[in-house]
């Protein structure tokens, strides 16, 4: 064999599986490795990488860009928060219960939201963050208005005879984990099927697309429901994380920082809002600790995206994947 075929041979060798595993492994020591506080931003990435998940269906893949993301944030936080304190019910509970509520109030929303176009659309959706802050702090009798729900109990499970609590850091990390592993393959399973094969279809000529038989006015309300349950299970595992829910959580900021993560990653690409999260969020939570080297990250960050990575940062990591496995 000669030294031009051996070299050949090991351009096409596939190593993703075994960087896959090399992440794997670097996923489940990371609080080993790194600090509690690094553990800690670890898991605000992964609690935000929920929403993200649901917005990127929204954005990436039907074409709808929206701000009410931290609104369903807020009201999957409140409803968990409610419920565990009121009812003591178990951590899965309410994050399915989280995810039902901000999916059925996404129904009455989007009907009258999405038969708006453009901008019309994108000021309305911010109207819902500013309407559920605003109910947040004057329905006393439920949120107890800025003091807020304190107390919240840790995630609780409840399996017959058996019960445990996920305390300590290390632990509500491998919870959220879990919980993140499992949202973005549901968002595989979702893009993968003909549905959203008929999501980008209206994401790329929606006119085309309803020639064709596609009901796209149904889809994209179907879409915005699931995109909100995702923001409300991200709602329950940050009341269950922090054990305190303010009108807080409804701040634009939160908005904002799922749509950069979304933009910022690559919208329409589920590897785009895993790395955005761990880069928009985890990076500025570890820094929060030196805020004026964390804002200069932050600003450095987005002004490298705007200049050279317009489609965000997964066509990047798309094409090193693609290297690594021998692509020609």
């Amino acid at each position: 064999m000669s030294l031009t075929e051996t070299t050949e041979q090991l351009r096409r060798r596939d190593f993703r599986v075994p960087l896959a595993a090399i992440l794997l492994v670097l996923a489940l020591a990371a609080p080993f490795i790194g600090s509690r506080y690094v553990t800690h931003a670890l898991i605000i990435a992964l609690i935000f990488m929920l929403p993200a998940h649901g917005l990127n269906l929204l954005v990436g893949y039907t074409g709808l860009l929206s701000l009410a993301q931290a609104a369903f944030f807020g009201i999957g936080a409140y409803t968990a928060g409610l419920l565990a304190v009121t009812y003591g019910t178990p951590f899965y509970v309410n994050a399915v219960a989280a995810g039902l509520v901000a999916g059925a109030v996404a129904l009455p929303l989007g009907i009258p939201a999405l038969r708006l176009r453009s901008t019309s659309f994108v000021m309305c959706t911010l109207g819902f963050v500013i309407i559920g802050q605003a109910i947040a702090k004057n329905w006393i009798s439920v949120t107890r208005g800025d003091m807020g729900l304190s107390g919240i109990p840790k995630p609780h499970f409840a399996l017959g005879p058996w019960s445990f609590t996920v305390s300590g850091t290390t632990n509500f990390y491998y919870l959220a984990l879990a919980v993140g592993a499992l949202a973005t393959l549901v968002v595989w399973a979702i893009v993968r099927s003909p549905a959203g094969r008929n999501m980008i279809a209206i994401r790329e000529n929606e006119t085309l697309a309803e020639s064709v038989g596609i009901p796209t006015w149904r889809y994209k309300l179907i879409v915005f429901m699931i995109s909100a349950a995702f923001a409300g299970v991200g709602g329950s595992l940050y009341a269950h994380y922090l054990t305190v829910v303010s009108p807080l959580t409804f701040q634009m900021y939160y908005s904002t920082t799922m749509l950069i993560i979304v933009l910022g990653g690559g919208a329409g690409m589920i590897s785009g809002t895993v790395f955005g999260s761990l880069l928009f969020v985890g990076l500025t939570e570890a820094l929060r600790v030196t805020p004026e080297l964390r804002m200069i990250a932050y600003g450095l960050c987005l002004l490298v995206l705007v200049f050279w990575f317009k489609k965000g940062f997964a066509p990047l990591i798309n094409r090193f994947w693609d290297a690594i496995g021998g692509a020609k």
